[in-house]
């Protein structure tokens, strides 16, 4: 009895810690979720060097996902488990996103720190994996690797460019395939929510072959999820209406909002059946369109996967191996029908045979209802092929080579997009005809209904665009130790690599041509070439002193040299101190940095008439002290001059002109022991990221240079804008990208893992906490830094201070489970005054129970409910879909799933 209590104290001690923080802001957690971490005393990421010693800990802060937490949490994707963690922030690509990502929906990924999913370097089997999505994208897509495949997934939050190259800024993750299988297995999962709907379904059959000569895996993977519709779980757009929520809708009406000559806003019929021809003052509370029945909360998804895993023996000191991973994903998301009007105005003059108004008037907006929703689909291949040879050379050297090549190929199409030009065909009368069978049917587009299917189908198109990835690389690899001191074997490691990366990307025409009722977009292509070399090296210091146990001096440099950006190096320096068995102290200092992605470098550059203010417009007419006045003066803006309109003809796009980001990384850390069973870390990071690509809007660089005394700032430069010298007038304005931000991130991270016997059952208490002291953005030098600590971003995603996930696992002979509480603390709303409702979010927590049973070493059934108590997303004012920021919390709701395994 006094060692049970004993343990549950010791239990509830760690629970207690787990969740300190929580209890200072928010009280007790009341949510959860499914994936579970572990502190494995395990060779990890973080090091190539193998050395042959126990240790505590690994060389960095690591969390370690295992295949059996992988099995319990009953995900179907990868970026599941990792969005769950405490050190995942911000938004990344996710099923309850409602488009996902950019330049590849579908895409799921993961977002280390909140930094960005370009600064999270992700290796399968320690080696570099091709960008997916739907053409030149800047980040590996999660759902290329079944769930059922991994064995392990590590996860260092450590910036680790000197070891594993560009873009390890916010950490590494390295996932561990499944290698090795004597016989078959095959497992079924089903799940679906509490309310019948978003159902998940997976079927995994793997075999494998395993002798003296070598060995070999096959596997075949599907998986398929079903939509939520947006409405079921938030039935309209919400706005803060006398202090109310009420249901506020979209300013694109179906009947058409439009502004008469006179400055007079009306709207047009939206009654089914209705008079065509009435219309009557806008009423945005009366006109306003709801947009969630036409969106989703989870978008459908299929993926299937095709995976061989082999290695032949050439002798007892070397093999080849290969991997082969072919990768089929089918994605779609459903979009609200298209509104004219926000590309190109739509004039109707006053004697136009469908205005009934007297008037000239400019149709602002008019959404084509009659058309029905659009769809948004995806179809993406991704193959990757890994040849190589490893062996030993004596008892203390190991080696490595292996070709990597990846690509990606993608197409993604859109239905009911409008072909501007023939609307405007189908308003002009000298072109179009009123008779059956006309080649331009003439169209009306004021009042819902008044638009034929004739006109649809001569207006609407579906487009369609084209575009892949493509990596090719060698790399070999050498580590053991060189020669032993007093205090050990020194460890080193070396290598080199060759990588080429390429990305393209092929708008429909109609895109290209500015044609199609959405944004413009010019194809994208480019390509880089990366040679790299590195060395580490891990030196004992001192061994079996008082308050000494051990002392290692860890270091590493990595010299990169980029075909586009010249020659960058990285180091890595740092001790881990054993002052006794059972505590260890860690440091680390680190440089880091991240290459443009292939969007920013060769992004379609083009030029559009942007809203945009000329600081020196009348700039004659302020004090002659102040610091505009004299800038444009000196600039040789002519006396008097004044802008014409409120645009500027500006240039977008990438900008093949940018520079590598620069990162310096410092962690540090404890590991205690104090029993076998029990082990405990603390780790503080702090990050500072340095020339990051940004896009600074056109009237900002402007304001920002004729305010900066004697035009000193690097925004008053002719790669920034150019003026007309006899008129004054800019001729040249660029909001292209560049490195111009700084960024500097710090917290600090707590884990505990706990091992006990409780009533029979062998148990293991499982926590992580993550707390963010200070996130900063500063967009550009002289500019006021932006404080993101404890906010909810308007497209950022949550930058709550804390963050917890805390498991128990326990088993007793053919039963085993787990409970797991995932908690997101509270947060501000940063567009949001504090007198608003929804001005902060609360802190929540979700819950998840897991249970499964072996009837045999064959056969087992797992069953798990996530949510479970079914905790409903807070209100936040930024986000517009599902009124709530869907890149942090869950809209699903409840949801069950049962699983069931056999081997053979």
């Amino acid at each position: 009895m006094s060692t049970k209590l004993t343990q549950t104290a010791i239990a509830t001690a760690i629970l207690m810690l787990a969740q300190y923080a929580i209890a200072q802001q928010a009280g007790s957690p009341d949510a959860g979720s499914s994936a579970t971490t572990s502190l494995e005393k395990v060779q990890i990421t973080g090091s190539r060097i193998n050395l042959k010693q126990a240790q505590i800990s690994g060389v960095g802060p690591v969390t370690v996902i295992d295949a059996e937490a992988i099995q319990r949490s009953g995900a179907i994707s990868a970026e599941t488990l990792l969005q769950r963690l405490p050190a995942s922030a911000g938004g990344a690509g996710n099923q309850t996103s409602a488009y996902w990502t950019g330049n590849g929906y579908g895409t799921t990924q993961v977002n280390l720190r909140g930094l960005g999913i370009n600064r999270t370097l992700v290796l399968l089997n320690g080696r570099r994996v091709v960008n997916g999505g739907t053409g030149a994208n800047s980040s590996v897509d999660l759902n290329m690797i079944p769930v059922a495949l991994i064995e392990r997934v590590e996860v260092l939050k450590d910036g680790a460019s000197a070891i594993y190259g560009a873009d390890a800024v916010a950490g590494v993750v390295n996932i561990i395939t499944k290698n090795s299988l004597k016989g078959g297995e095959a497992a079924l999962r089903y799940g679906e929510t509490s309310r019948g709907d978003g159902d998940e379904a997976a079927l995994d059959l793997a075999w494998g072959l395993q002798g003296a000569g070598g060995s070999l895996v096959t596997a075949i993977n599907y998986s398929e999820s079903g939509a939520i519709n947006m409405a079921t779980r938030a039935p309209c757009g919400l706005g803060e209406v006398n202090g109310k929520l009420e249901c506020v809708g979209s300013s694109a009406t179906i009947g058409g909002r439009a502004r008469l000559a006179n400055g007079q806003r009306i709207n047009f019929n939206q009654v089914p059946g209705g008079n065509p021809a009435s219309f009557e003052p806008y009423s945005a509370a009366k006109h306003n369109y709801n947009s969630n029945p036409m969106l989703n909360a989870v978008n459908p998804i299929k993926r299937l996967g095709l995976s061989t895993f082999g290695s032949f023996n050439l002798s007892d000191d070397s093999q080849l191996f290969t991997e082969l991973l072919f990768s089929h994903r089918e994605s779609s998301q459903l979009a609200t029908p298209g509104s004219l009007g926000v590309y190109r105005p739509i004039n109707i003059a006053a004697d136009h045979p469908t205005n009934p108004t007297g008037q000239s008037l400019v149709l602002e907006r008019r959404r084509i209802e009659e058309a029905g929703p659009r769809t948004f689909s995806q179809e993406s291949n991704i193959f990757r092929v890994v040849a190589g040879a490893k062996g030993s050379l004596g008892k203390n050297w190991e080696w490595s080579a292996a070709l990597n090549w990846g690509r990606n190929t993608g197409t993604d199409g859109t239905t009911n997009v409008a072909n501007l030009d023939r609307v405007d065909l189908t308003l002009d009368r000298s072109k179009c005809g009123t008779t059956a069978g006309a080649a331009v049917p003439c169209g009306n587009y004021l009042g819902y209904g008044s638009l034929t299917p004739e006109v649809l189908k001569y207006i609407l198109a579906t487009t369609r665009d084209t575009g892949g990835n493509d990596q090719k690389g060698i790399s070999a690899n050498i580590n053991g130790e060189l020669f032993s001191l007093p205090a050990g074997a020194v460890g080193f490691a070396a290598g080199a690599e060759v990588r080429r990366e390429s990305g393209w990307r092929n708008p429909d025409n109609l895109t290209v041509l500015g044609v199609a009722n959405t944004n413009r977009q010019d194809p994208i292509a480019g390509k880089y070439t990366a040679r790299e070399v590195y060395a580490e090296l891990s030196v004992p210091l001192l061994r079996r002193l008082p308050l000494v146990e051990s002392l290692h001096f860890n270091t590493a440099a990595r010299y990169s040299d980029y075909s586009l950006f010249g020659s960058k190096s990285t180091y890595k320096a740092g001790l881990d101190w054993q002052v006794v068995p059972s505590l260890k102290l860690r440091s680390n200092v680190s440089s880091a940095f991240r290459v443009p992605n292939i969007p920013e470098l060769y992004g379609g550059v083009s030029e559009g008439n942007l809203t945009t203010t000329d600081p020196c417009s009348n700039w004659s007419t302020l004090p002659a002290t102040s610091t505009v006045a004299q800038n444009c003066k000196a600039a040789g803006v002519p006396t008097g001059f004044k802008q014409l309109g409120n645009t500027i003809l500006t240039t977008v796009g990438g900008n093949p002109g940018l520079k590598p980001e620069d990162a310096k990384t410092i962690t540090a850390g404890a590991v205690w022991s104090p029993m076998k069973t029990l082990t405990l870390t603390l780790d503080y990071y702090n990050i500072k990221i340095s020339n990051a690509i940004q896009s600074v809007a056109g009237s900002t660089k402007l304001a920002v240079c004729y305010n900066t005394p004697g035009l000193a700032h690097l925004f008053c430069s002719p790669s920034s804008f150019t003026r007309n010298k006899a008129t004054g007038e800019i001729d040249f304005l660029s909001s292209q990208p560049v490195n111009a931000a700084d960024e500097k991130i710090s917290g600090f991270d707590v884990g505990a893992l706990y091992e006990f016997r409780l009533a029979g059952f062998t148990s293991t208490l499982n926590a992580e906490l993550s707390h963010l002291k200070n996130y900063q953005v500063r967009p550009f030098p002289g500019a006021d830094a932006i404080d993101y600590t404890g906010k909810i971003t308007g497209g950022r995603g949550s930058y709550t201070q804390w963050r917890s996930l805390t498991s128990l696992t326990m088993v007793k002979g053919p039963w085993s489970g787990s409970y797991a509480i995932q908690y997101i603390g509270a947060a501000d709303d940063i567009n949001t005054a504090a007198t608003e409702i929804g001005a902060r979010a609360p802190g929540l927590a979700y819950h998840s129970v897991q249970l499964k049973y072996a009837f045999s070493k064959k056969l087992d059934l797992a069953f798990g409910i996530d949510n479970l108590f079914d905790k409903k997303a807070p209100f936040i004012k930024s986000y517009t879909d599902a009124n709530t920021d869907t890149m942090t919390y869950d809209l699903q709701g409840r949801r069950w799933h049962v699983r069931a395994g056999y081997r053979w």
